[in-house]
């Protein structure tokens, strides 16, 4: 397997943003270090690893099956990153919108044609909200 391919290996995988770990990363060295960018790779998928973990186990703890985004988020929190929930979550909440103008460009439903995108994004969010 190629360094590259640890960070993400399909949509489906948990991942990071690579540009922001590694500007992370950065930010922690003193600035005469280098790290070469397999070892970045390596760490990146080390703090997916760290954080599913405590996920799952939060997850285990609420007799829940499925790890949902407040698992995550409370894992940040007993694992001490507590100072990163508020972002992380609006990070989160970005994805949501971002999938759902992504689901509404491709959508083929009927009644499509009629509504705006704004109509048609607040509609699926009214959706999701609900269920």
């Amino acid at each position: 397997m190629e360094p590259m391919d640890i960070v993400a290996k399909s949509k489906e995988d948990a991942s990071l943003p690579k540009a922001t770990m590694t500007k992370i990363i950065k930010e922690m060295l003193p600035p005469d270090v280098r790290v070469a960018r397999d070892t970045q790779d390596l760490l990146i998928e080390c703090c997916v690893e760290f954080i599913s973990s405590e996920s799952n186990e939060v997850c285990n703890r609420e007799e829940r099956r499925t790890i949902a985004p407040e698992h995550v988020l409370k894992a940040l929190g007993v694992l001490g990153f507590g100072e990163y929930i508020e972002e992380v979550y609006a990070a989160y909440e970005q994805h949501k919108m971002e999938t759902v103008q992504d689901s509404i460009k491709g959508a083929k439903w009927s009644g499509a044609d009629e509504m705006t995108e704004e109509q048609a994004l607040a509609e699926q969010l009214l959706f999701i909200y609900h269920h």
